[in-house]
């Protein structure tokens, strides 16, 4: 059976099937978010390669894709202190793609869902102090 190209049709396609992901962009380029939280993007920053997506997965895990496949998952400067990895598209394979974009979605609805507390209104804090 012939691989399947990845580009990011195909990301979109497989992305879209998680639960209340939507197609959105960041600084114009195609992305998908979680409810408005980024999951994936096309990587558009100079210091990244041609045909590579930027995907929030976390420090640990981002770390842990790297030392397992090098030639896919990989790091810029200007990435570092982001918690995200750059792939390769036309490294992953279906089965892949859909097993990062798991991870990826898993570790935004961590942040958005139950674990991440909204952002009070500072002054409404302030006054409630006083």
């Amino acid at each position: 059976m012939p691989r399947t190209r990845i580009n990011f049709d195909v990301v979109k396609r497989i992305g879209l099937q998680f639960p209340d992901v939507q197609e959105s962009t960041v600084y114009r380029s195609p992305a998908l978010k979680l409810r408005r939280d980024l999951m994936t993007c096309i990587a558009i920053h100079k210091s990244a390669e041609l045909n590579s997506i930027v995907i929030q997965v976390g420090f640990d895990k981002r770390a842990e894709l790297i030392a397992a496949d090098p030639k896919t998952y990989y790091l810029t400067d200007h990435y570092v202190n982001y918690p995200v990895v750059l792939a390769r598209m036309s490294r992953l394979d279906l089965e892949g793609l859909r097993n990062l974009l798991a991870m990826s979605w898993l570790f935004v609805s961590e942040g958005t869902l139950g674990g991440k507390p909204p952002a009070r209104n500072k002054k409404r804090s302030r006054a409630r102090n006083r």
